[in-house]
């Protein structure tokens, strides 16, 4: 049962004969009759029970996008059904309106929308609908909540496919009808040709120059060298670490929502260009991973894969990536993996692993960047933000550092903001395609 402000109204209105005629009888009275005006009204109210109720609702959205979640509510009591209905959204959830007026007539059915605008990914639930129904005079109500589950999964918003075009132009310039043709190992096989000053002598394909001969002068065989061609069918593992360094905001954004991102862009470049992409999510055990899919398979298995992953606050076990990466493949590959580079002490498991990677693969560790660091380094008008921007550029001492300790190694690097580093690993990644590093 619920009380309505009308009904507080009602009560309150009993004071007035009590100042007027000092008599205590009239306000236990007043009082009876009110009750009795209460229960009948709540007796008349038709029943929240009766109602049958369906929920109709996308399967998925995209974070920061609007759908429409449109519950329907059919009577099969024999009262009217007028009140209040509430929908039992998640708060993250991003529901709009609220609260719905309701006005019921038994054998008929109404429809209430919801306006959904998600501010978290992951799984957004609704588990229970509570149904307010008042009597003809609105004193009373019936209140039940009825189990009704729902859910609609919020994926990564993917902001940077806005990159997408000019990269994939990019990509084309580089693997048009002119291909790039370079000397040596480690790529696809294109034709043979003679020998030149300055070619690499192991390009030279002994074989193809024993069966050729000159027929004009009938001197000895000509060499004969091997040019080859950037593959297409390579090998990316993207590795995104979601221990607790993954978990701080930068620019208002956790450090996971800017690896998602990244690996979103470099997955749909990658697989344009022929390339095979591998995703895994990983802090002491696997959260998420994504394998043998190509073209728009890939995003969206990856876009899924992503939606409920949260970072745990626990630290990142760098001693399994190794092995972690071996399952994947046992060719060699491009490993990106995407951590945090800023902490000294948070960084040691991974540069003891390096060397193993980089003896195999190609690696590159990308890693956000904090702009307010930047801009605390700039401002020194007082004494607090002088001591602000010492520790800027300690931080940025230190960041500065592992980069180098990671190069050293034989790894590669990618810094940026978060609005930055997507495209920074995606420009990386053309350009390691370009040099035939891939």
């Amino acid at each position: 049962m619920a009380v309505s402000g009308r009904f507080v109204l009602l009560v309150a209105l009993g004071v007035v004969p009590i100042v007027l005629l000092d008599d205590p009888v009239w306000l236990l009275g007043w009082l009876a009759v009110v009750a009795l005006v209460g229960a009948g009204d709540l007796i008349l109210a038709g029943s929240p029970r009766s109602l049958v109720l369906h929920r109709d609702l996308p399967e998925r959205v995209r974070l920061g996008e609007s759908v429409p979640s449109t519950l329907y509510l059919a009577n099969a009591g024999r009262r009217r059904v007028h009140g209040i209905v509430r929908d039992g959204w998640q708060p993250s959830a991003g529901a709009s309106p609220g609260r719905a007026r309701l006005d019921l007539p038994p054998g008929e059915r109404r429809a209430i929308v919801t306006t959904l605008t998600p501010f978290r990914r992951g799984e957004r639930r609704a588990a229970q609908v509570t149904v307010r129904s008042f009597g003809p005079l609105g004193l009373l109500a019936r209140q039940a909540t009825l189990e009704l589950a729902g859910a609609i999964r919020v994926l990564p918003p993917f902001n940077s496919r806005k990159h997408l075009p000019s990269r994939l132009a990019q990509l084309r310039e580089l693997d048009g009808k002119t291909s790039v043709m370079i000397r040596g190992q480690g790529t696809e096989f294109d034709s043979l040709r003679e020998y030149v000053r300055g070619d690499d002598v192991r390009s030279i394909d002994w074989r193809a120059t024993a069966r050729r001969t000159d027929p004009s002068t009938g001197a000895g065989p000509q060499l004969v060298v091997r040019t080859w061609r950037p593959e297409r069918d390579r090998r990316v593992v993207i590795v995104i670490d979601s221990g607790r360094t993954s978990a701080a905001r930068i620019a208002n954004e956790p450090r996971i929502d800017t690896a998602f991102e990244s690996s979103l862009l470099l997955g749909a470049l990658a697989t344009r260009a022929g390339d095979r992409v591998d995703l895994v999510v990983y802090d002491r055990r696997v959260r998420g991973r994504v394998q043998g899919a190509t073209g728009a398979e890939l995003l969206s298995r990856m876009v899924n894969v992503m939606a409920p992953i949260d970072p745990q606050l626990i630290e990142m076990d760098w001693s399994a990536v190794p092995g972690l990466v071996a399952s994947i493949t046992s060719h060699r590959a491009l490993v990106v993996i995407m951590t945090s580079i800023e902490a000294a002490g948070a960084s040691q498991g991974l540069l003891a692993v390096l060397p193993q990677l980089t003896r195999k693969h190609m690696v590159v560790v990308s890693s956000v960047v904090d702009p307010t660091i930047a801009e605390a380094t700039r401002e020194r008008s007082n004494r607090d933000e002088v001591y602000r921007a010492a520790a800027a550029e300690r931080s940025a001492l230190d960041s500065s550092r592992i980069a180098a300790a990671i190069r050293q190694l034989g790894a590669d690097v990618v810094t940026a903001t978060p609005a930055e580093l997507p495209p920074a690993l995606a420009d990386r990644y053309i350009a390691l395609k370009a040099a035939g590093r891939l």
